[in-house]
């Protein structure tokens, strides 16, 4: 099984020539070690430089700090193979398409120096806390501040749900800089808080019901000092930026949905023409190609939208409110797959030995994380 047979339209063939890099890097270094990984709640760190060296991480940092300078296609071909080749949610993608972006687009002349080079080689890990308890979707409630403090912060408060939150040496904070601020997101500021600050502490690495080998945080802040010059862009205005950049992640999540979707219907396919039941194969059974068939056909139809939305993002004009239709519509539909594929395998869906109880478990988060589908509904309604 391969996504080779599919029909693209956003990928050249430098695009596609890169896939067979990522594929063999899935196949030789993720794959194999899922069991192990998934069991010890994390991705080891040696795994990142090996990326690193394929150009897997962070494609599209430019030449002059350390990276390939290449357009988010690449970034959609890791997103994909990961996706379609193991169930491992390693963590690149949170470095890749949302926390070099931030750096590339508004961090300073020495923050790209001194960031950059090392997330595209693997040296450095990166998270961006954003989430807090009690808040959730709500971004303009965030409660941690950073005061001002001669020419340093103090930051003070909590994030929940951080991916890579155990790995990561580098911290993207959203806090409150301007607490009294009206309205609310005026006074939201995005600031590097390296990993060994006093009073940085890690939480848990939380149990999840799925994606178990990613390390998801609680990230704690008590009165760690940072200098001013660790503000990213403009103080003030680091919701404008959350808003800015939500589409390019919202955009990778659907992509990763679509290619899992996929690896869940074609091992069922596979599962459905071995398996026997009243002596056929239950392929046989009308209502299994039925089921088949619908899906099939919503999964050729989901190909083509994301060509289309990829091709836009790669010329800069897919709009937030299709960014979100995007991550909406593939991770439902991501949903829809994996919970009829798992009822296709009867019983032997709900045993944890066969593939697709892990991807009915691991699918579960895409339609939280990166905006919720209710959040989703309500950015596309505002455009009407």
């Amino acid at each position: 099984m391969s996504l080779d047979t599919l029909s693209r339209t956003a990928y050249s063939e430098d695009h596609e020539a890169f896939r067979d890099t990522v594929r063999r890097f899935v196949a030789e270094e993720i794959e194999p070690n899922a069991g192990k990984w998934d069991a010890e709640k994390i991705v080891p760190r040696d795994v990142w430089p090996k990326a690193g060296e394929l150009g897997m991480l962070c494609p599209t940092v430019p030449e002059e700090y350390g990276g390939l300078g290449l357009d988010f296609g690449y970034n959609a071909i890791i997103d994909e193979e990961f996706a379609y080749g193991t169930d491992v949610a390693t963590g690149f993608s949170l470095q890749s398409d949302i926390v070099a972006n931030y750096i590339i687009q508004y961090g300073s002349e020495e923050q790209k120096k001194q960031w950059l080079p090392k997330m595209v080689s693997g040296e450095t890990i990166t998270a961006i806390a954003m989430t807090e308890p009690g808040t959730g979707s709500d971004l303009q409630g965030m409660r941690t501040t950073a005061k001002k403090d001669g020419n340093h912060y103090v930051i003070n408060g909590s994030k929940t749900y951080i991916t890579n939150g155990q790995n990561a040496d580098l911290v993207l904070v959203c806090a409150k800089t301007d607490p009294d601020a009206d309205p609310a997101w005026k006074g939201t500021s995005i600031i590097l808080v390296e990993a060994d600050r006093d009073g940085f502490k890690r939480g848990r690495n939380l149990d999840k019901v799925g994606q178990d080998a990613a390390d998801t945080s609680e990230l704690f802040f008590e009165d760690v000092r940072v200098p001013m010059t660790n503000c990213l862009g403009e103080e003030g205005m680091g919701f404008i930026y959350l808003m800015q950049e939500l589409p390019q992640e919202r955009l990778g999540i659907a992509v990763s949905a679509q290619a899992a979707a996929q690896r869940a219907f074609d091992q069922t396919v596979e599962y459905c023409r071995e398996r026997k039941a009243f002596g056929k194969s239950i392929l046989d059974f009308q209502n299994t190609r039925f089921v088949l068939a619908d899906l099939k056909t919503k999964l050729q139809v989901g190909w083509a939208h994301l060509d289309w939305a990829l091709a836009k993002h790669m010329k800069k004009e897919l709009t937030p409110e299709e960014a979100s239709g995007a991550k909406l519509w593939h991770t439902e539909l991501q949903g829809e797959v994996v919970d009829k594929c798992l009822q296709l395998h009867g019983g032997a869906g709900y045993m944890n030995e066969y593939p697709i109880a892990k991807q009915w478990r691991g699918a579960r988060v895409t339609r939280i994380f990166g905006g919720t589908s209710e959040i989703m509904k309500e950015l596309i309604g505002r455009s009407l």
